[in-house]
């Protein structure tokens, strides 16, 4: 009888740890509830602004190592239609700068200037749509997963205040779940978007720190005749 009881406790035992062994991430974000819902779609909205917003950046980081020497060379020539073109073909943020101070040739430098940054600015803000958002994702998905801590634990209370002083490990593991499952997936969305959004942060600037170096080589092209 002893020996029965123990090759029972041993089987139990076996097929407990053989479910513990299969349960997957799916099951356990099934074990966080509906919380795991809006963080799916925060992490979703996440990879999105980065993957759309790094395919706009590296667009923009192309660099022509020739392209201020040719609008250098056409400008002395008096090719401004050649110099637009060439702006058209390049198709980068500071191409579209140096193409708006071209168009404004003839006029005081002081108005070229004004031209020329008015175009950054807009390409700065172009370059850095979505990114508002991503920050308020790395902010707002951990808090997320805070409130289904709080949500899981109140279940938890809540469970052992009916059970009274049978106080069953079962009843109470679904608001542990919940508690300790949405508060790894909001640090999961929330450690993920943050550093997609310092990533994206530093290559924006870069290629603002190029749109600057760009418009000021092109600002001393059109003083060099006058020196």
């Amino acid at each position: 009888m002893n020996l029965n009881t123990l090759l029972l406790q041993v089987t139990q035992t076996a097929d407990t740890a053989q479910k513990v062994a299969e349960m997957n991430l799916f099951d356990m974000a099934l074990k966080g509830g509906w919380i795991m819902i809006p963080l799916l779609l925060l992490g979703m909205l996440a990879i999105y602004i980065f993957i759309e917003r790094l395919i706009v950046v590296k667009k923009a980081s192309k660099k022509d190592a020739t392209f201020m020497n040719k609008i250098k060379d056409y400008i002395n020539e008096g090719k401004i239609e050649a110099a637009l073109a060439l702006c058209k073909k390049t198709d980068t943020p500071y191409s579209r700068m140096i193409e708006k101070g071209i168009s404004r040739l003839g006029r005081p430098m002081n108005d070229v200037l004004v031209a020329v940054e008015n175009v950054g600015n807009l390409e700065i803000m172009k370059l850095e749509k979505g990114l508002p958002l991503l920050a308020t994702v790395a902010g707002g998905a951990p808090m997320v997963g805070f409130l289904g801590t709080v949500v899981g634990m109140v279940q938890a209370f809540f469970n052992m205040e009916n059970a009274g002083n049978n106080v069953d490990v079962t009843a109470l593991a679904g608001g542990i779940y919940t508690a300790m499952v949405t508060t790894v997936a909001g640090l999961i969305v929330g450690i993920i978007a943050y550093f997609a959004y310092n990533y994206l942060t530093g290559r924006i600037g870069n290629v603002i720190s190029n749109m600057e170096a760009r418009s000021l080589e092109f600002m001393d092209i059109l003083n060099e005749p006058a020196e």
